[in-house]
């Protein structure tokens, strides 16, 4: 197993009660849907990483501190590195979002919350399911941790 873990930063684009999802060209995940998302460079917090990531992939401009933390997963098996993935969320940008990297991605389009296509990339879907139940964090692939209670059934 490597002795490293990337920083994966996603982020939800939300307008009203839906969500901007991409649709990823080519590889093992070729039609199926994702978020805004990327890695985190060198020398780049998170939310700089993840303001970069949304102007780079749907060419809209956010100001890192609008960006909302709002899940943090540890998954393993979702590419050949551990990888911590931070959830941010937004409902403020600049700009109409649009495919800006249509060699990486085939589409994009606006979904309810609530239904969301069933053809979603596992990772992202457990970020945003966790977002939906405001629960902070999750682990994938670690089979020997339970997930822990969503906030809101959390007693003290």
């Amino acid at each position: 197993m490597p002795d490293r873990h990337l920083v994966d930063v996603h982020v939800l684009l939300v307008r009203d009660a839906e969500l901007l999802l991409t649709r990823r060209r080519g590889g093992a995940f070729d039609g199926m849907w994702h978020l805004p998302s990327g890695k985190l460079d060198a020398g780049e917090d998170v939310l700089t990483a993840a303001a970069r990531e949304a102007e780079e992939e749907v060419g809209v401009v956010i100001d890192p501190a609008g960006l909302d933390h709002v899940h943090t997963v540890h998954v393993n098996g979702s590419g050949p590195e551990p990888r911590l993935g931070l959830f941010f969320a937004t409902t403020s940008w600049i700009g109409e979002p649009t495919n800006r990297e249509p060699d990486k991605c085939s589409g994009i389009g606006w979904f309810d919350l609530h239904a969301l296509p069933a053809n979603l990339i596992e990772y992202p879907a457990a970020g945003i399911t966790a977002y939906r139940r405001g629960t902070s964090l999750s682990v994938i692939g670690w089979n020997e941790h339970p997930q822990p209670r969503p906030a809101d059934t959390v007693h003290g």
